[in-house]
């Protein structure tokens, strides 16, 4: 009800938040100033600045996330090596299948001989690769 006894008509629209923000302040930076906050801000990982301010203001706990290129660079490259590994298994499995369907009994054993030399091969080179992640893990990774 307004003043003079009558109901105020609901027109729609947003709900009002129980504690706007309404009070404004303004700061300026020099160059170095400025710098140094945009670095803080990027390390901070926030997407809204005005959230880090307020974050920084009232001493909240701000979250630095760092992101290592190398690391990204070798967990990209190993995950595309996995990736061909399976690949490798698919064919295989079918690879096998077509020996046995389409050759005699000797043949596609020698075939499969030649095969299995190739697999162990495979089997070293991905012991390999775990101790070489191992390494990795251990020296350049933080945890």
């Amino acid at each position: 009800m307004d003043d003079n006894g009558t109901h105020k008509k609901h027109k729609g629209g947003r709900r009002p938040k129980d504690d706007p923000a309404t009070f404004r302040y303004s700061i300026s930076l020099t160059a170095a100033e400025n710098a140094k906050f945009l670095t803080l801000f990027e390390q901070s990982g926030m997407n809204v600045m005005a959230h880090f301010i307020t974050a920084s203001i009232f001493q909240k706990t701000i979250t630095t996330v760092k992101i290592d290129k190398a690391a990204m660079d070798y967990h990209l490259k190993l995950t595309g090596l996995f990736a061909q590994f399976r690949a490798i298994g698919v064919n295989y499995n079918q690879l096998i299948k077509i020996l046995y369907n389409n050759f005699t009994e000797k043949k596609a054993a020698a075939y499969l001989y030649r095969l299995e030399n190739q697999t162990i091969e495979l089997i070293a080179l991905s012991r390999k690769i775990i101790e070489l992640t191992a390494e990795f893990e251990a020296n350049h990774l933080n945890k």
